[in-house]
């Protein structure tokens, strides 16, 4: 096969540094077909940019997240003291970072980056856990001292969804263990999150950017234990979400909303595992099971292929900024059909 599986699992110290700041909004712009952002296309739907409008009247008053909060707290079958509203999952990733104490914060690579950088910028030492074959989450691969665990479910950028039971597993007394499931309801049915349940020690962090298209809105949430929930508010600034963003939130945790969701997840999924079985067949080594809105495969000269596209009219998201990955590495959302179609042709034309 063109493409190679991932070496062998193992911790990283981070010296060997990359640049935990990009991200794929980096890779387009000057009207290139976008394949490398996360985000789901035609979003956000007329019915939500319609509540997002009305809105507007009411920016003269304070935000009031108390209807938002119980939405979040319905949905997942929670109480309202376990729901902090948070402007977007990069707000939470630097709340808890602020918060928290580690003595040895480990996260699990690959995976995104903003943990690792927020953690950093907060003066934290960070150890990376760096998965191995088809970047399968064992639990063995954290160190028993870490304090600190995070790790995304499923995961960007391998699209990998680990079970409950392997997260669950890294519960230790006195641990915390974040979970960035920003992607679960990329997931018909959603049988892994963890929100629903909330063991002890775990933090779920969720958010709206990528369903919902809202990643200028900046809208998103963290459920945890109310204690730690406190903490985390007393560290938020005053009025920290938006009018819009709390009317998104609530407004996207109704029962349409949800079954709006769902339906966009089936879809997804048959039309993302038809793109994969086209590269696979053309040799390329895909991560195995993909189950969120984007894929992640091995090509040869990943970083040359990207530019030629670029030259053809179309972005794809560099591997090489995501630690325990490399320069041979792409990571490409899924679209629609035609879209997808019209990518494959252009890479058949590169040899790929």
């Amino acid at each position: 096969m063109i493409g190679q599986r991932p070496a062998a699992p193992g911790l990283d110290d981070g010296v060997d540094e990359v640049d935990l700041r990009h991200h794929g909004d980096a890779e387009v712009g000057g009207g290139l077909a976008d394949f490398a952002v996360n985000v789901r296309t035609g979003t956000p739907p007329a019915w939500l940019a319609d509540r997002l409008r009305a809105s507007v009247a009411d920016l003269a008053g304070y935000p009031d997240p108390r209807p938002a909060r119980r939405a979040v707290a319905r949905r997942h079958g929670r109480g309202a003291e376990e729901v902090l509203l948070t402007a977007g999952a990069a707000e939470a990733f630097v709340l808890l970072a602020r918060v928290l104490q580690p003595r040895k914060a480990v996260v699990v690579h690959p995976q995104f980056t903003e943990p690792e950088a927020a953690l950093r910028a907060a003066g934290h030492a960070v150890e990376r856990a760096v998965l191995g074959k088809d970047f399968t989450l064992d639990p063995a691969v954290v160190p028993e001292d870490a304090d600190l665990v995070v790790v995304g479910n499923p995961t960007n950028p391998t699209s990998v969804l680990h079970p409950a039971a392997a997260i669950t597993a890294l519960s230790r007394p006195g641990r915390t263990v974040v979970v960035d499931e920003a992607f679960m309801d990329c997931v018909p049915g959603e049988p892994e999150t963890l929100a629903s349940r909330l063991p002890s020690g775990i933090v779920v962090i969720r958010s709206l950017t990528k369903t919902w298209g809202l990643a200028g809105l900046r809208a998103g949430y963290l459920l945890a234990h109310p204690h730690l929930v406190a903490r985390l508010a007393e560290a938020q600034p005053l009025w920290a979400v938006s009018t819009p963003a709390l009317v998104a939130i609530e407004a996207c945790c109704e029962p349409e909303a949800l079954a709006e969701a769902q339906a966009w997840a089936a879809g997804l999924a048959v039309e993302r595992d038809r793109l994969a079985a086209e590269l696979t067949n053309r040799g390329l080594y895909v991560v195995p099971e993909a189950r969120a809105s984007f894929l992640c495969l091995r090509v040869p000269d990943a970083l040359g292929i990207r530019a030629l596209l670029r030259q053809r009219g179309y972005a794809v998201r560099r591997g090489d900024t995501f630690p325990g990955l490399g320069t041979d590495w792409l990571r490409i959302a899924v679209r629609d059909r035609p879209a997808n179609d019209a990518l494959l042709e252009v890479l058949g034309e590169l040899g790929i």
